[in-house]
């Protein structure tokens, strides 16, 4: 029976790591995918590859026999990769990158503008539209897409955790000084028409009437906002950085989800995706204060 590559991969993060819990949180999956892998791989075998003691795992004398031919696979996997690859690994050509709006225009894109000067061989296509491309298809090489729950990913597609997402509920600083200082003008909830009101928003101290204000866009939705129209709701990362909105009394947060950046295939190989998702990794990093609602700053 043929060897499964995965398999071995699973072993050597274990062998290397000592635990089957460091094991999983190297290659970014649970406790239990892990002892899956090793049990496929010693029932194919026909050994037992491990012993497990308080202290963590320690290789069997088969499994120290396993462990020298599966470092062998590992480094002849590289070398493959590295020559299959290595056309594409200059730094140049054309990366793809789709993400909703909101993250391109409010937070992303004086990073995408400092990547494209660190290397202006690399032609880049930013797709921030409410259709998010798909990646499946080839139509990106790189998605940033908010995900709720990670079981919704699909199983082909590689991700790179981010940080959590949060949303508030915001008004116009002007509007809520109007509103505390008895002006009677009406406040309409501000929704994106195909949208609606969240299940989890509140008016908190702020009373509504029962006719809202519909608009098409996020950004119109800004606007609309600004202008002292009522209340909305959007992402903290937008409305805490804005000067003229602030939270509407009362109301809480709500987490969105979590930003993942996701590749496929051997795409993610190449070396301009991997500097591109590093590189945007790190600045996600940082703003996840901002993120979660915690800071204004992008610092």
């Amino acid at each position: 029976m043929a060897i499964d590559w995965d398999d071995v991969r699973y072993f050597l993060a274990v062998a290397r790591h000592g635990s089957v819990r460091a094991a999983a949180d190297r290659l970014e999956v649970n406790h239990a995918t892990v002892l899956r892998r090793i049990a496929q791989l010693e029932e194919r075998l026909g050994v037992r590859m491990f012993e497990k003691l308080p202290s963590g795992y320690r290789l069997t004398a088969a499994g120290e026999e396993v462990l020298e031919f599966a470092d062998q696979m590992e480094a002849s996997s590289h070398l493959l990769e590295t020559r299959v690859f290595g056309r594409d690994q200059s730094v140049r050509g054309l990366l793809r990158v789709t993400l909703a709006p909101p993250l391109a225009t409010h937070l992303l894109m004086p990073d995408f503008a400092n990547f494209a000067r660190l290397h202006p061989d690399i032609e880049m296509d930013i797709m921030s539209s409410g259709e998010l491309a798909n990646l499946t298809n080839r139509q990106a090489d790189v998605a940033i897409r908010v995900v709720y729950d990670r079981k919704t990913l699909p199983l082909n597609l590689h991700g790179l955790k981010g940080p959590e997402l949060f949303g508030g509920v915001y008004i116009s600083r002007d509007r809520l000084a109007a509103w505390r200082a008895g002006t009677p003008d009406p406040i309409r909830w501000i929704v994106i028409s195909v949208h609606g009101i969240p299940d989890w928003a509140s008016e908190g101290e702020v009373r509504t009437i029962g006719v809202p204000f519909r608009t098409s866009d996020a950004e119109t939705q800004l606007v609309a906002v600004r202008q002292g129209l009522g209340i909305t709701t959007m992402p903290c990362f937008v409305g805490d950085a804005d000067p003229q909105l602030v939270r509407v009394p009362g109301t809480d947060l709500h987490m969105y989800g979590t930003v993942w950046l996701l590749t496929k295939g051997e795409s993610r190989k190449t070396k301009r995706v991997r500097l591109f998702t590093e590189f945007v990794s790190r600045r996600l990093a940082a703003y996840a204060p901002l993120l979660a609602g915690l800071s204004i700053s992008r610092d």
